[in-house]
Order: structure tokens, then sequence, then C-alpha cells
């Protein structure tokens, strides 16, 4: 199974994101752009939350919000969940499943980003890796 710096590298070396006083229009904008259903927001640099399609499906319907007026800091999800590299596929499954979100930014040692992983990119990982272990299994029964 492929290591967290190893799915990092295949995905695209953009990060979308956005600033916190960002329009949340401008940001679902930059998601449609992306084709991706989650943003960082950074501020000078830093993860200061994440924005994603969830966020403003439930916000926006309860608080009636007009996402031209509205800053991305009163929607996005301010306490952010990440792993480092160090994390293994498996506890980021874990952690994304029990705090049921579909997101999950890498950061490094000095709380940089380094990239976002989707729960799309964890299954068809897992996919990948279960295939070419049957692959191996059937290649070895067959010999």
């Amino acid at each position: 199974m492929k290591t967290l710096k190893q799915l990092l590298a295949g995905k695209s070396q953009v990060l979308a994101a956005v600033a916190p006083d960002d329009s949340v229009f401008h940001a679902l904008c930059v998601m449609a752009e992306h084709n991706v259903g989650a943003l960082l927001v950074l501020e000078d640099g830093r993860l200061v939350g994440i924005f994603s399609e969830r966020d403003y499906a439930r916000k926006q319907i309860r608080n009636n919000l007009s996402p031209k007026e509205t800053p991305v800091r009163e929607m996005m999800s301010s306490r952010v969940a990440y792993v480092s590299l160090d994390s293994t596929l498996e506890e980021c499954m874990t952690l994304m499943t029990e705090k049921r979100f579909r997101h999950l930014p890498v950061l490094d040692d000095q709380q940089q980003v380094l990239g976002i992983l989707s729960i799309g990119d964890m299954v068809k990982e897992i996919i990948s890796s279960q295939q070419f272990l049957i692959e191996e299994l059937e290649r070895y029964i067959a010999s």
C-alpha cells in the first residue's frame, strides 16, 4: 500500500485554497474550477479552517446567508483534524470515518500544508492495493 507521501505525489500539486475573508461565492467558484468538494482556508500560509460543500449546504440553508456577502470564516469548519506524512492510510481512514468528514489535510512538522486527501483518494488506493494482492494470489495459485 502506498504511503501518504506517495499518494500526495500522485495528486495535483496545486492546492485549492481560499482566505477566511474571501466570499463564500468566491470559494464555491474555486471549488468548481478545481473540481473539488473542499478547500483549505489559509491565512498567511497557515491552515485556519476547511470549507466544504457540506459546510455550505448545512450552514447556508439553516442561516439563510448570502454567498456573495458572507465571508468563508462564517461557514468554514475551524476545528480541523489533520495528519502528518507519518500517518498510515488506515489511521487516516479511521479518523475520517469516526469524525464523519471527507477531506483530511496533511501537514509537516512545522504545520505547513503539504496537501489534502479525500475519502475518494483513500478508497481508490485501498481498491488498488486489494486488486494487486488478488492478482498476486492468483499468480501464486496458478503456478
